[in-house]
């Protein structure tokens, strides 16, 4: 695996991971019920659920490549439609300047067992496994030998910086949440990130057998 696909993937999985979605709202509302040691138990258990979701597609996708290389090409295709799904939406959220970082008001007590759940909302969580299951194959070079391991090595590189992009939104989630600059973030995050990945797609596009 080149060193420019691990670059482009890191900067890809960095973009996805810093749009304030459902995870980091879960994340940040547990950091308000129990500061940020309930936030970060949080991103801990959401980090195990996507280990789940990498093996799941690794197993899977390796299978499919083994079986027929044209069904691996449609599903990295398809996958590339996805991603340019998640930047206009994303771009249509920094036009329109929504925010997703809206929360309820959140109870005094922290859940018990937060890492537990945490687990259990990601490895249940179906769009979840559609995004590894359409992510992770636009960075695989099928005509090499080793298809099966960029697999591994890509989806635990995407749970590493995942965990640790959700561990600062634990950290920052009272700044997150109260700071008058903070829907301001939250809007550049998704312009920029809606940039990337339309870029990403579009270079998928036009590419033929790897990024």
């Amino acid at each position: 695996m080149e060193i420019h696909t691990l670059v482009l993937f890191a900067i890809a999985s960095l973009s996805i991971n810093l749009i304030p979605g459902p995870d980091v709202i879960y994340i940040v509302s547990n950091t308000m019920r129990g500061k940020a040691s309930a936030g970060t138990q949080a991103a801990l258990g959401l980090g195990v659920g996507y280990i789940f979701h990498t093996l799941a597609a690794v197993f899977g996708l390796s299978a499919l490549i083994l079986s027929s290389a044209y069904a691996f090409l449609a599903v990295k295709f398809l996958g590339a439609i996805y991603l340019l799904y998640l930047g206009i939406s994303s771009l249509l959220n920094f036009i329109r300047g929504k925010s997703k970082m809206n929360l309820p008001e959140q109870e005094s007590d922290a859940p018990a067992n937060v890492f537990r759940q945490g687990v259990i909302v990601s490895v249940l969580n179906p769009k979840v496994a559609m995004f590894f299951l359409s992510f992770l194959p636009q960075f695989v070079d099928t005509s090499s030998a080793s298809a099966s391991y960029q697999l591994l090595v890509l989806g635990l590189l995407f749970c590493t910086l995942a965990t640790c992009c959700n561990a600062a939104y634990a950290l920052l989630g009272n700044w997150v949440v109260q700071s008058a600059k903070a829907p301001a973030f939250s809007r550049v995050m998704e312009g920029a990130s809606g940039f990337l990945l339309i870029g990403l797609a579009a270079r998928i596009a036009v590419s033929q057998s790897r990024v």
